[in-house]
């Protein structure tokens, strides 16, 4: 194997580690700019009045009525069965009806620990210590769930807060409005320039216990944020000692885990200013809240909030650009952007994906799906493949001539990068020719990879009962009662399969050749270092995509298995050259006339220095 194919291989390691990092930070897309269309939200009259005293100390803000029963409440749409808190008139859980764990479990979109907030909490102004926590008096009405509290500030004016939840049928997305509503003297709250601030704290679901590689598990808070040219543009979150704070012009903000996402969509041209906070609690180990602080204005304010909860698929995200695709009548509202799903090679991956449904409507099976699919397109590169072992098969018997050509010319490297052109042009080969197919491949393995890292359809996909349960996930085949360095306790089977193929192709693909001394060291740094490496760095991947990695490892043992028996039929044919290469021929001819026109200028001059 030549120095160039050593390289490609190292790139691919490269490729691999860094191209979720690419996707996610330096390809996101833009949109042109449209406004969201405006949908009526009616309040509601609020009901009789008792007295209770919660102090808030920094606004000397009481709360002026209470309800009869602080205990939560269950509410149910078609998708999402709701657990509401009158403390606060939040909600302590979401759990989607048709989203499950592999373990049967339905997923809660709410992550959250025995002692952290519960999501859609308010606070005064700007703050985002201090929850307003009181109970408050609650009526269902239909698809709406409507809390009320009556508060009276430190100057001893009344206002009403109105927070209202309403849901649509086979909708994830609903809408959140906050009416303020004071009396004849309310002057409106205000606390460092703003009113009150809505939040989404403390984690998006499902739950997770560790996570074991940014890559395969994670949370991010992504931004949709217009530009001073009227385009929307996605971006990440940067925090700084965990805090992203912005008062930039945005059409949504989310927090989105590898499959699903909540996203807040606010309805009006209200400038929110946006504030994301990373931390970890005692029970959640990474939490990613945002909080959405609303700007004061002196007066009454009535405002929404819609908010997306659900998984992270086209078939709903991509709903809300036309208003006759979704129960609410939004529109434009660039929402498929959310999905955790833009890439560079995106087009790619759509093509592979819809082979893959193709191939599961035949055989409704995920895991046989991708062993198909890794069979044709391994079938569909034949010629690249074809074409690059040839190539190394030639270089590798050139390797006597080309050692021969560097010892005899040794002490000359310009004659001896002449001599080797020469050997090169005189059988037809090509030192890229190795190495090119390889890299026309990696857009091929960089798609895949992307698909099989965040297909959503392959969450909870069973490839072999008893085995590999989930295909979007690790498969484990036992649990240690302690940790290993690197690896947890976990012991996965696909990634050793993996490693011990990966060698053996490695192998077999070196044997096809002789190096010694440096080369030889260097082969086995690339036979049994290289798949340790890639060892580490997918042992924490999704079954789906080891499954594809070792089969395509296997198909590649059998191609080279294959292309050794056809070389051991017909062995390459070797151009022998007699005599000088032409062009070293060349060059000699050219020094020798150098030297001898040298020669007569240095003895005229010689002669003319006598006279």
């Amino acid at each position: 194997m030549d120095k160039k194919t050593i390289l490609a291989i190292v790139l691919t390691v490269i490729v691999i580690t860094i191209s979720m990092f690419i996707q996610s930070y330096f390809f996101a897309p833009e949109y042109p700019m449209d406004n969201v269309q405006d949908t009526e939200m009616p309040t509601e009259a609020v009901e009789n009045e008792t007295t209770v005293e919660t102090t808030q100390d920094k606004l000397a803000i009481v709360a002026s009525s209470a309800n009869t029963s602080s205990e939560p409440f269950t509410y149910e749409t078609d998708l999402l069965t709701i657990t509401f808190d009158p403390a606060g008139a939040s909600i302590s859980s979401m759990v989607m009806k048709n989203h499950a764990n592999a373990d049967g479990e339905y997923v809660d979109l709410v992550f959250r620990g025995e002692n952290d907030h519960n999501a859609f909490l308010m606070y005064w102004g700007d703050d985002r210590t201090n929850p307003i926590t009181d109970n408050f008096k609650y009526a269902v009405d239909g698809k709406k769930v409507i809390f009320t509290n009556d508060y009276v500030n430190a100057s001893g004016q009344k206002f009403t807060i109105i927070k209202t939840y309403e849901f649509k049928d086979g909708e994830y997305l609903f809408a959140v409005t906050i009416d303020i509503k004071g009396d004849a003297n309310f002057t409106g709250l205000v606390n460092n320039g703003y009113a009150y601030t809505l939040a989404y704290e403390p984690q998006v679901g499902p739950s997770f216990t560790q996570m074991k590689n940014n890559g395969y598990d994670y949370r991010r808070v992504y931004l949709d944020t217009f530009k001073k040219n009227g385009k929307l543009k996605k971006t990440t979150a940067r925090f700084s000692n965990g805090v992203y704070t912005t008062t930039d012009s945005i059409q949504w903000v989310s927090v989105a885990s590898k499959y699903f996402t909540v996203v807040a969509l606010p309805q009006n041209n209200v400038n929110y200013k946006i504030t994301a906070v990373q931390g970890a609690t005692d029970d959640v180990m990474q939490t990613d809240s945002i909080y959405l602080s609303r700007p004061a204005t002196g007066t009454s304010t009535s405002d929404t909030v819609y908010f997306y909860a659900g998984p992270q698929l086209k078939s709903y995200l991509g709903s809300y650009y036309s208003g006759m695709d979704n129960a609410w009548g939004l529109k434009n509202t660039n929402l498929d952007a959310a999905m955790d799903s833009s890439s560079w090679l995106g087009w790619l991956e759509n093509i592979l994906k819809w082979m893959l449904t193709i191939l599961y409507k035949i055989i409704p099976n995920y895991g046989i799906g991708i062993i198909l699919l890794t069979i044709i397109l391994k079938l569909l590169l034949w010629p690249l493949t074809k074409k690059g072992t040839d190539s190394t098969a030639k270089m590798t018997a050139l390797q006597p001539q080309l050692q021969e050509l560097q010892e005899k010319y040794k002490d000359n490297p310009q004659k001896l990068n002449m001599a080797t052109a020469e050997l090169y042009r005189a059988n037809g080969v090509s030192p890229m020719g190795g190495c090119l197919p390889m890299l026309l491949q990696f857009p091929i393995l960089i798609a895949f990879y992307g698909l099989l890292n965040k297909h959503f359809e392959l969450r909870g996909a069973m490839f072999i009962p008893g085995w590999i349960f989930d295909l979007s996930a690790p498969e484990t085949i036992f649990t240690l009662g302690f940790n290993l360095p690197f690896l947890g306790n976990e012991i996965h089977l696909l990634p050793i399969l993996y490693t011990a193929s990966m060698i053996l192709s490695m192998r077999m693909t070196s044997n096809t050749g002789a190096q010694n001394g440096q080369g030889q060291g260097t082969m086995k740094f690339m036979t049994y270092g290289m798949p340790i490496l890639f060892f580490f760095i997918l042992y924490s991947a999704p079954s789906g995509l080891l499954l594809y990695w070792f089969v395509s490892n296997v198909l590649t043992m059998g191609s080279q298995m294959l292309t050794n028996r056809r070389l051991k039929n017909k062995p390459v044919v070797i151009a022998q050259e007699k005599k000088e290469p032409e062009a070293v021929r060349k060059y000699q001819e050219k020094l020798k006339r150098l030297e001898e026109e040298k020669a007569k200028a240095e003895k005229a001059a010689a002669k003319n220095k006598k006279k």
